[in-house]
């Protein structure tokens, strides 16, 4: 059986996006030709501009949201999506990482239902997994870790009963948008008997030039986090998985500084 055919983005229609975790070599091939065809942009504050230069005939309107700082409401959002597809356009809303996980895609999908609005999901690579893939660390690990957890640390609300109820060391813990709670979550793990000493890795801007990270232990987490990451997003890892970005993370930097030596000798790298 051959591939399905490419159906084009129609007029009308809305296509909810996930841009990946930061570096535009990340999105997803569906994503790129949507973001050509798209005749109107609504982007998040995470998005890099060299995605956006993929859609060179769109309108692009900024409608990030970043914490402690004013944001575009989503039910302006949600309104924008439905006038601009009404009104024949071909619609693109471009979100950092994937649209369904803490990105209010379910939130505008809803919005489009309602209002007999077709659309799309275009999944994208989530933070979740990338951030700590890229630092080295595997999430799950066969005999070390089986299961991972993602919670948003942008209020205890948010985080707190899914703590509460996981056992200790039980799987990997991964905190998007908790640098700020960083302190109350280690203090709750530890009320909840995980071990001062499991390893945790603080990410800041994963796949992106800014990208830097450091490993401690949950004990100098609950500690709190020494704000050092210029803007760029976080995400905290908590699990004995940590351990293994020392070396993996360190072959990989190796790797990629011998492939920048060697770019102008094609064949070097294959002939190790």
């Amino acid at each position: 059986m051959g591939a399905p055919p490419r159906v084009p983005l129609r007029p009308g229609c809305v296509s909810l996006i996930g841009a990946g975790p930061g570096d535009p070599d990340l999105l997803t091939r569906r994503a790129a030709r949507r973001l050509e065809e798209a005749d109107l942009v609504l982007y998040d504050a995470l998005v890099d501009p060299e995605v956006l230069e993929l859609a060179p005939s769109a309108q692009r309107v900024f409608v990030g949201k970043r914490a402690g700082r004013p944001a575009v409401r989503q039910e302006f959002i949600n309104r924008l999506l439905v006038r601009a597809a009404r009104r024949g356009g071909r619609v693109v809303r471009l979100k950092g990482g994937d649209p369904f996980v803490f990105g209010r895609g379910g939130e505008e999908a809803l919005a489009l239902v309602a209002a007999g609005v077709p659309f799309e999901i275009v999944p994208g690579v989530s933070s979740a997994i990338a951030a700590p893939a890229l630092a080295g660390i595997p999430v799950t690990h066969r005999g070390t870790a089986t299961a991972f957890v993602v919670v948003s640390g942008h209020s205890p609300e948010a985080y707190s009963a899914v703590l509460a109820s996981l056992a200790p060391q039980s799987a990997t813990l991964i905190v998007l948008m908790g640098l700020g709670a960083a302190t109350d979550i280690a203090t709750l793990l530890l009320e909840r008997g995980w071990q001062a000493d499991t390893p945790a890795a603080v990410l800041y801007g994963a796949s992106t030039e800014a990208s830097k990270g450091c490993t401690r232990s949950l004990g100098s987490l609950s500690q709190g986090i020494e704000e050092t990451r210029n803007g760029a997003p976080g995400t905290i890892v908590i699990g004995d998985v940590v351990r293994m970005g020392a070396l993996l993370g360190a072959e990989m930097a190796r790797f990629a500084e011998e492939g920048d030596r060697t770019a102008d000798r094609p064949g070097a790298l294959a002939a190790r």
